[in-house]
């Protein structure tokens, strides 16, 4: 008998404890058996003391390329994933979503690096002056956790489950231990192995179980997070474990729900809209065969339409084929065992007493190239909830496959009300072309979704559908849904670190967080900036230009030039009411005359301007006033040298522009960004 493997301690173990066999979802054949491992407090102790270090040593740009290596190795290698992903009864679509989904997710926070910077913690925002003389500032700055991220995950996505999560906690410098579903762990161990193999990770950074993990969480710390997908019953046990709660351990749950997809009044049968909702509700049926926390469950529609819908998605959903995803034509595989298929019949049987069935038959329907019996196959199922603000079981109860349930409503208000009876979900889709009706939903059921999708004829052509959470938003959601949130780009990074607000002089706090900051102390060089190259360029090396007094002839020369002729810049008649006392230089005719001051014209290291960061205009400037620039190295970031790269190795600089006046005083504080080639 095959035995899945668990990876702790930088090896691979046999498991020990508890077994749970795992079987082919198309024919119930033994694929192996997964176990747990013997010491769930030695792995921790692992991940903290040896894969923590090592990823904290790194910086946010390292571990960037980290990820972006990583997933241009698993790419290499999917089609093997693929052929094992077939086993938990997927179709080549479904397989797309999780493998490929899991390993688009690495790449995105893969281009994360470039806003995190090249250090090993995160400058959180502004600084902000705390005293009157700018000598005392605050900071805030994102430092790593230095415990281990605990990933719990369900059988519905062995791949992507493992990667979505674990991009996010090795960028932000903290590793990772996988407890994968007993059910599907055999795909998730495929690829652990391989990254395992690649070496691309550091030791540590990573650790693999393919059992029950029982008492996996008997170990965790204040400095440890955990995250939980599954189940809203089991996510509550584990919230409400002593240890967590003892130690104040961050727990990110995010469970099945109660997604709702709802189509406006103002659609109708000849609109577009109407075949776009039909479309995508048999899709969030049929991918995946169901078993997706973002599926469709309640799909609530006006009541005059109420048989046009049911009759449309009729017609769709019956010419969906069930079977061997292998099997050219085969749209809809099996659900992923024979448990799970026994699950889901006995949350129909719960949902008849209030609903009927009105598409589908749980006894009879086709299977081509597989066996029903043996394998784990369920149609299609559409419900009818005729009444569902007095029958409530579809809004309690959920069949997690291909079942949902068709319910009418009378007015906006209605569909509201019946889309947060779920108590809380991932998403919900609102498929209207009229603005006032989405922005009537968003402002009354956003307190109750995690994701709301604008579905119409100008959206659908690039959407990737009601229930695919993208890396870059926020997946999770309110109440039954497990009141958490995972990726969401740069928020999704921030889970894992600890933010800490840091205070003293600026320039203490320029050196330590290596990004200068106003008031600290700079230094004079003999040589221009712009003819230092990247790696010579140091943090507060400042040029203090000449000055410039400036004229009315140069506010009425840029007026003309740039066309820009506002009141303030050209009509000493017209400001009475305004705080001005007289006509003042234009904000950009300030920064460029900067530039004029600051820039060397001759050849050097610097290669362009790259843009603009942010830029103030903090006090008028009249004629006659002079100004003169401070103008800084603020901040220094890595730039990746690609192998077709036509450029030599480079670096971007942040400089801080600081225009002042003869009385002292800044008029304008800019950040512009320059490229520079490296040495």
């Amino acid at each position: 008998m095959t035995k899945l493997y668990n990876y702790a301690l930088g090896k691979w173990h046999l498991p020990m404890g508890s077994e749970t066999p795992q079987y082919n979802a198309l024919n119930s054949n033994l694929i192996g058996v997964a176990g747990d491992f013997s010491d769930y407090g030695a792995m921790c102790d692992y991940a903290r003391t040896v894969g923590g270090k090592a990823l904290r040593r790194m910086t946010f740009f390292e571990r960037g390329m980290m990820l972006k290596k990583l997933a241009l190795y698993l790419t290499e290698r999917k089609p093997k994933y693929y052929k094992i992903s077939a086993l938990t009864g997927a179709t080549k679509t479904d397989s797309w979503i999780d493998i490929d989904g899991g390993i688009g997710n690495l790449f995105t926070y893969a281009s994360l690096r470039r806003q995190l910077g090249n250090e090993s913690f995160y400058v959180d925002g502004a600084a902000v002056k705390l005293g009157k003389n700018g000598t005392f500032i605050g900071q805030h700055v994102c430092v790593p956790k230095q415990g281990v991220a605990i990933h719990i995950n369900a059988f519905n996505f062995p791949v992507w489950g493992m990667l979505e999560k674990c991009a996010v906690n090795w960028l932000a410098g903290v590793p990772a231990i996988v407890k994968a579903s007993e059910i599907t762990s055999f795909l998730t161990e495929a690829v652990v192995r391989d990254i395992v193999a690649s070496g691309i990770l550091p030791e540590g950074a990573l650790q693999f179980i393919g059992g029950r993990g029982h008492g996996i969480l008997d170990f965790v710390t204040m400095q440890d997070v955990v995250t939980f997908t599954g189940s809203a019953s089991t996510g509550k046990i584990l919230r409400g474990l002593p240890r967590l709660n003892e130690h104040s351990v961050p727990f990110t749950m995010e469970a099945d729900s109660l997604n709702a997809m709802i189509l406006g009044e103002d659609i109708t049968p000849d609109m577009p809209e109407f075949d776009i909702f039909i479309k995508n509700v048999r899709n969030e049926i049929i991918i995946k065969t169901g078993q997706k926390c973002t599926a469709v469950r309640r799909i609530i529609v006006p009541e005059r339409l109420l048989e046009d819908v049911q009759i449309a998605l009729g017609i769709e959903l019956k010419k969906v084929t069930i079977g061997d995803p292998s099997v050219e034509g085969v749209r809809m595989g099996a659900l992923v065992s024979q448990t799970q298929r026994q699950r889901v019949h006995e949350n129909i049987k719960k949902l008849l007493k209030a609903s009927s069935i009105v598409v589908g038959d749980l006894e009879k329907f086709e299977v081509v190239g597989a066996d029903k019996i043996d394998g784990s196959f369920l149609p299609p199922i559409l419900l009818l909830n005729e009444k569902p603000f007095n029958n409530t079981e579809s809004h309690e109860i959920e069949a997690f496959g291909p079942v949902a349930t068709l319910m009418p409503y009378k007015g906006l208000d209605q569909a509201i009300e019946l889309a947060n009876k779920g108590k809380g979900s991932l998403v919900s889709t609102i498929c209207s072309y009229t603005p006032s009706v989405c922005r009537d939903y968003l402002m009354n059921a956003g307190a109750f979704h995690g994701r709301i999708l604008f579905l119409n004829r100008e959206s659908a052509p690039e959407s990737t559908g009601h229930g695919a959470p993208m890396p870059l938003m926020t997946h999770g959601g309110p109440g039954r849904a497990g009141g958490g949130e995972e990726m969401g780009g740069l928020r999704g990074v921030f889970h894992y670190l600890q933010r800490v607000a840091v205070q003293g002089h600026p320039t203490m706090i320029s050196q330590v967080t290596q990004t200068y900051k106003v008031g600290g102390a700079y230094t004079i060089k003999e040589m221009h900036p712009f003819l230092h190259y990247f790696d010579e360029l140091e943090i507060g090396e400042t040029l203090l230009t000449e000055k410039h007094t400036v004229t009315e002839d140069d506010i009425a020369q840029f007026a003309e030039l740039t066309g820009d002729k506002f009141y303030a810049h050209t009509d000493p008649t017209a400001l009475e009411g305004t705080p001005f006392s007289g006509i003042v230089a234009h904000g950009y005719y300030i920064l460029s005359r900067a530039a004029g001051l600051f820039v060397e014209p001759q050849k050097g290291p610097v290669l362009l301007n790259y843009g603009l960061d942010e830029c103030r205009f903090l006090k008028p400037v009249y004629p006659n006033s002079t100004i003169g620039v401070r103008f800084t190295c603020k901040e220094k970031n890595e730039v990746e040298q690609k192998p077709d790269d036509t450029l030599p190795p480079r670096g971007i600089v942040k400089w801080l522009v600081d225009v002042y006046d003869e009385t002292g005083e800044t008029v304008a504080l800019a950040t512009i960004m320059t490229m520079v080639r490296k040495k």
